[in-house]
């Protein structure tokens, strides 16, 4: 088993290991043993195939636990969704000595921790993410939220879960897609932080050694969340690529997942910045080939201009600016603060 330790507002272990999903009971009941009832929160792809095994789990270590299943995808991460799951946890009587646990991808993992978050002003909470993209992002660091008409992640809260248990045998029951949306993921920790990374990843197959890149990955947000949990510097650098990103999701509709929008916001950002005379090298023809071995999009169907709209409804932005990541070699990226219109310009050079 691999542990990764996170010393933030709330320190917690992540641990990394084939076949965990079997003890999670043992797992939380060490971890909280005053807490009597769980409700594992999941959506109608995943349940059906681990939530018997973690129920059972959870049973025979003497839990009370009840289960809420909403609709698979991006378009049940929503307002609608947070109220269904709160009035579940308060019909079912959980009190703030119990806890709810996020079995599923990113889109679980986040409306979960949000419902955490507000229920009651805070609720234990653990993360059991099933595909590979919520086991190196986005269960771990303490970002929760929900998507608004008008935008990606807009209502939210920073809340630390108490445990992350991440179990490498689910990646087998990935469809290709979701596979490749975890890979994207990954070739963006290795372009910001990690060039022993990226080459391990350019020779070899990330399923190789998942728990090499796994650890890798969440030792690189482990670092940067320590050392920024609110997001206000350091941890920025983890969205390399997300910007135009969120803006190709939202303009698809949702459509095209998060790792596949990432992946094109990477590289019209290496293209586009270094066109606009922001960066040395122009790092896209190290990118590109990459992303396609791992089956991911490069370019997208958008205009400029669509693009632009959307981000100027982005989180990063503040006032009239927003910040930026840009690369400076393979496993270094900085932050670059410019005015929004600069996204502009960025978006038509990398087209």
């Amino acid at each position: 088993m691999e542990t990764v330790h996170v010393n933030a507002s709330r320190s917690y272990d992540i641990k990394i290991c084939k076949g965990i999903l079997s003890s999670v009971g043992r797992e939380v009941s060490s971890l909280l043993p005053k807490t009597k009832r769980v409700a594992v929160i999941s959506d109608d792809k995943v349940f059906p195939l681990y939530g018997e095994r973690v129920t059972k789990s959870l049973s025979d270590s003497g839990f009370d636990t009840v289960s809420y299943v909403f609709p698979n995808g991006e378009h049940s991460k929503n307002t609608d969704t947070l109220v269904n799951i709160l009035n579940f946890l308060g019909t079912n009587g959980l009190t703030r000595s119990d806890c709810l646990i996020a079995l599923g991808g990113g889109v679980v993992g986040d409306i979960t921790g949000f419902a955490a978050a507000v229920f009651l002003r805070g609720i234990h909470f653990v993360q059991i993410p099933t595909t590979l993209l919520a086991m190196v992002d986005s269960s771990v660091g303490g970002k929760t939220a929900v998507n608004l008409d008008c935008g990606k992640n807009l209502a939210g809260a920073f809340y630390q879960p108490e445990l992350v248990l991440c179990d490498t045998d689910v990646l087998s029951s990935l469809s290709h897609e979701d596979y490749a949306d975890g890979c994207a993921e990954i070739i963006k920790y290795a372009m910001i932080k990690d060039k022993e990374l990226f080459d391990f990843i350019s020779q070899k197959h990330i399923c190789e050694d998942h728990e090499y890149v796994i650890r890798t990955c969440i030792s690189i947000k482990a670092r940067i969340v320590e050392n920024d949990e609110f997001d206000n510097g350091e941890r920025q650098l983890l969205n390399f690529g997300h910007t135009i990103g969120h803006a190709v999701e939202k303009c698809s509709n949702y459509s095209i997942h998060h790792g596949s929008a990432v992946a094109i916001g990477m590289v019209m950002m290496s293209k586009g910045a270094y066109l606009a005379g922001l960066c040395d090298k122009d790092y896209s023809p190290a990118l590109i080939p990459l992303l396609k071995k791992y089956s991911l999009p490069t370019a997208a169907e958008y205009t400029p201009a669509q693009l632009y709209n959307v981000t100027l409804s982005d989180k990063k932005r503040s006032g009239a600016d927003i910040t930026l990541v840009l690369p400076q070699e393979i496993g270094k990226c900085i932050l670059k603060k410019l005015p929004a219109q600069e996204v502009l310009n960025i978006l038509e050079k990398g087209s």
